[in-house]
């Protein structure tokens, strides 16, 4: 099976020409303790039946420099492409924007909004100073990584999406919906996403794991959430290495909990949305 890593992170030892730089100052506990350079993920994708993989700009280790990811990607443009991190609230957000895709030589944006480094978390992301990032992306149909959690910024999303109903929005970690609290109502929540037709999501460890933890109770999230997105709309990341498993490992996860899906749907899911967001994958 054609498979694609929408989501994985490196980082490379060369401090000098890669400095250091995270938003809010603080490096997620991965960045250090177990790094995956861009040869060692070539090399792990190789172990794990991966063609294809996007890297991630590492926001908590490189911040706004996407440098490293674009220079891997320059060095293998048959297994990478790149997404890096922009800040949509600069004053040329989207002038930046149309620069740094294409022939700036990314695929794709990322937007960091919360997570243990980000020092202020909110809902900047659909502020109206940044709807000329919007604006230009939607003109662009660049697909934007958004990550957020869904809660009281849920509502923010929903407005966004409703002003911005075209552009590409692919939904990190699908938002970390509780599923361990409970599938039936988590999977309702995501669900409830999918009147935004540009909206797409990012099945990763962080959800799978949970799923797994689920056993049958997991068809109260996927089977919704399948039926209101269509695995069309949903895409495969590993998240290596901030998961703490081995690449084959967590395809075998994503395999496992995907096992009673048909066919047909776990190719969407494994490449066939990821090639469409990311067209670059096919050259």
């Amino acid at each position: 099976m054609d498979i694609v890593d929408t989501h994985c992170h490196i980082i490379t030892d060369d401090v000098t020409r890669y400095p250091r730089a995270p938003i809010g100052g603080k490096q997620s506990s991965w960045a250090t303790t177990r790094p995956v350079t861009a040869d060692g993920m070539a090399e792990r994708m190789d172990e794990a039946g991966i063609s294809q993989a996007v890297l991630v700009q590492a926001t908590t280790a490189y911040g706004y420099d996407n440098s490293y990811v674009l220079d891997s990607r320059a060095q293998r443009p048959d297994r990478f492409i790149a997404v890096g991190t922009v800040d949509p609230l600069r004053p040329d957000a989207a002038d930046n924007l149309e620069a740094v895709v294409g022939d700036g030589g990314l695929s794709g944006v990322r937007l960091f909004t919360s997570g243990s480094t980000v020092p202020t978390q909110g809902e900047w992301f659909a502020a109206p100073e940044t709807y000329p990032f919007w604006d230009k992306a939607t003109q662009l149909g660049v697909t934007v990584c958004l990550q957020m959690r869904l809660g009281p910024a849920t509502e923010q999303l929903h407005l966004l999406l409703r002003r911005f109903p075209s552009v590409p929005v692919l939904l990190d970690h699908m938002g970390y919906p509780d599923i361990a609290a409970s599938p039936t109502d988590a999977g309702e929540a995501v669900a409830a996403l999918a009147v935004h037709p540009g909206l797409h999501l990012k099945l990763t460890h962080r959800n799978l794991e949970r799923l797994h933890d689920a056993g049958p109770k997991a068809a109260g999230f996927l089977d919704p959430v399948l039926a209101a997105f269509g695995a069309n709309r949903i895409a495969w990341g590993s998240n290596l290495p901030a998961a703490e498993q081995s690449l084959p490992e967590l395809v075998a996860l994503a395999r496992e909990v995907l096992a009673e899906v048909p066919e047909p749907e776990r190719r969407e899911i494994f490449a066939g949305t990821a090639r469409r967001l990311y067209p670059s994958l096919a050259t």
